[in-house]
Formats: structure tokens, C-alpha cells, sequence
């Protein structure tokens, strides 16, 4: 696809057309089960796509005043990297570290450091509420949460700051004592983790 394709096509057509949006029976990272599973790593494998959707997001942020990206670890790298970038700002992750996101590899975060919150996918937000929480609880201060793909169909949690995304997808979910037929006579798979 040539970058003058790239620059004016829709976000969500980029992502169909790198088979970033798959249909079928997934269980989710929150637990949930679904038809549909937004694989972000198949979009974000095309660097030019990949700068390009982030360049969007990142407009977005440009708003909220920020020093800092961060990302919480593996899905939110390559979009808090990017977005950092589009920004001019400093990039760092918080990593899972027995179950539980931490600040390793010496990142560090300065009382008062503003930060701009960047994730891949959210369906309820557990990953990005730990990532602010971490920001707080050093004495940071969260300007905005972006990302690339709201799953929850708007009803995201409240992160208690503003809240930009490039696509809302109004995506069914179900609790896993809780499927529908064709759901239930069909087997899961975890696309995340594979």
C-alpha cells in the first residue's frame, strides 16, 4: 500500500485490510469471550501503517500537555514508542512481573512528571488503570489516556482524565458462564497469546 493510500484511508479500513480485525470465538486478555478479536500486532507489523495510526492518536494526545509515553507492556510498546515520537517525547513501559504490572529497567517517574497513557486495545481497562495507577502512585500526573482501538463501544472505564481513541468498535461480550449457542458450540481460542 503506498503512503498516499496509507495517509487517506480510514483507520478502521487500515486495519481490515491488514487483517487486524478477525471474526470467530476469542477469549479475551479481561476474560471475556467474543466473535471478535482486534489483533493489533498484524497492523502494527507494517511500519508505515503503524507510524501513520499512531501519528493520529497521537494528534489526539497533542492537546494534553505531557514530558512523558508510557505504555504497559507487550501490546502498548509499539504505540506508546510511536506516539512518543510524533510528540518529541520520552517513552517508557511497565512490564508484568508476577502477574502485575511494575517499572523495571530503571524507568523512572518524577512527582509531578505529566504523562500521556498510550495502549493498544482496551475492553475494560484493567492494563491501562494499573499503568495510571503506577504513574500516581510515584506522583505523576496522568493528562490523557489514547489508544488505538475502544472495545468497550464506549462504555471504557473512567481513568479520571481524558479519554481520545481512534476507533470505538461496539463489540459483544460474554461472560465465560454466560454464551451464546454458537459461542458456546465452538471452540476458544486466546489470539493474544498464542
Amino acid at each position: 500500500m503506498n503512503s498516499n493510500a496509507i495517509e487517506t484511508l480510514p483507520a478502521l479500513d487500515l486495519f481490515r485490510r491488514t487483517n487486524a480485525l478477525l471474526d470467530g470465538h476469542f477469549i479475551l486478555r479481561s476474560g471475556l469471550h467474543s466473535r471478535q478479536f482486534f489483533q493489533c500486532a498484524m497492523v502494527l507489523q507494517h511500519t508505515a501503517i503503524a507510524a501513520e495510526v499512531c501519528r493520529r492518536l497521537a494528534d489526539k494526545l497533542r492537546p494534553y500537555p505531557a514530558e512523558t509515553v508510557i505504555s504497559p507492556a507487550l501490546g502498548g510498546i509499539l504505540v506508546g514508542h510511536e506516539v512518543g515520537r510524533w510528540l518529541g517525547l520520552r517513552h517508557i513501559f511497565a512490564e508484568k512481573e508476577e502477574g502485575r504490572l511494575v517499572m523495571r529497567r530503571g524507568f523512572t517517574i518524577r512527582p509531578g512528571e505529566r504523562f500521556l497513557v498510550a495502549e493498544d486495545v482496551v475492553t475494560r481497562g484493567g492494563r491501562v488503570q494499573e499503568t495510571v495507577d503506577i504513574v500516581r502512585a510515584a506522583g505523576g500526573i496522568v493528562a490523557a489516556v489514547g489508544v488505538l482501538v475502544d472495545r468497550s463501544g464506549g462504555e471504557h472505564p473512567d481513568f479520571g482524565c481524558p479519554f481520545e481513541s481512534l476507533v470505538v468498535l461496539d463489540v459483544e461480550t460474554f461472560p465465560a458462564n454466560d454464551l451464546p449457542p454458537d459461542l458456546a458450540n465452538t471452540r476458544a481460542i486466546k489470539p493474544g497469546s498464542k
